[in-house]
């Protein structure tokens, strides 16, 4: 597996920066704390990627339905779990979502489980600037069944950035999916990412998402789609909060089409995320 060898060398990187005095459980829950002094502290967006390095475990659900009508409902979402190495890399395993179709023409199965391997380009706190640049990188493995998933390996390269003043943030992507083959019955696509968010009060992170898929080649060719999603999150943590102890965040949106194609409409994603 092509990114394989990008996981074997951030963990050799960071097995050489983590103090040999700390033990494997200090080191290991200690890391999302470590991070904040140099990256901001915003609220990673409910559906486009997030700029900074984070330690957590997503469990996700997804509802939307198809241009034509059909429920379509998502039980994983393409996210579970991530796990930083040293301060620069940031590795995320995503199992095969279970998707239920509600379709006599479609079966219900498991989509495909993907890898993603993220590295932290620059940042700083609020004391630095209060930004953050990161490269991504994304592979789909096709262990879809019954057509729940692609016919075929797909990478997805991403750059991420983020800048704060205060309480709020903008923060965008652009990237892009390259199949490794059967490109006329997938196509390739540019995909733009663009979060406005602010926190409100002290636990409270509303934003608006607008995310932008161009088409080009296979069954959309030319195609655009468009969504904007608004969305909130609430942050749970004990009021005596120590560096290894967990963070909540409950949080969800719905994803509503804005461009005349679309292929899912009124996307309702509701999730809960543990920072450990």
């Amino acid at each position: 597996m092509a990114l394989a060898a990008v996981f074997m060398a951030g963990a050799s990187a960071a097995s050489a920066q983590e103090p040999p005095q700390a033990s494997p459980y200090y080191q290991f829950r200690g890391r999302n704390a470590a991070m904040t002094a140099v990256q901001p502290a915003w609220m990673g967006p409910l559906i486009q990627g997030d700029s900074r390095l984070s330690q957590s475990l997503r469990l996700s659900f997804a509802n939307s339905y198809t241009s034509a009508g059909t429920q379509t409902t998502n039980y994983g979402n393409g996210h579970t779990l991530s796990v930083i190495e040293g301060n620069r890399v940031q590795f995320n395993l995503m199992v095969p979502a279970y998707v239920q179709n509600n379709s006599a023409s479609m079966k219900d199965g498991f989509g495909d489980a993907m890898v993603e391997a993220k590295y932290r380009i620059a940042s700083g706190n609020a004391q630095h600037g209060n930004y953050a640049l990161t490269a991504m990188l994304t592979e789909s493995l096709p262990t879809g069944s019954y057509r729940n998933g692609s016919p075929s390996a797909v990478y997805y390269p991403t750059l991420a950035a983020g800048k704060m003043w205060g309480r709020f943030d903008v923060q965008t992507t652009l990237g892009g999916s390259m199949p490794t083959g059967k490109i006329w019955g997938q196509g390739r696509s540019v995909d733009w990412n663009t979060t406005a968010q602010v926190l409100v009060g002290s636990h409270l992170w509303v934003d608006g998402e607008d995310n932008a898929t161009y088409n080009f080649g296979g069954p959309d060719d030319g195609m655009t789609e468009n969504f904007l999603t608004p969305a909130a999150f609430y942050v749970i943590r004990r009021k005596a909060w120590k560096p290894t102890h967990a963070i909540f965040v409950l949080g969800g949106g719905m994803q509503i089409a804005t461009s005349r194609f679309h292929t899912c409409n009124h996307n309702l994603i509701p999730e809960l995320r543990m920072l450990f």
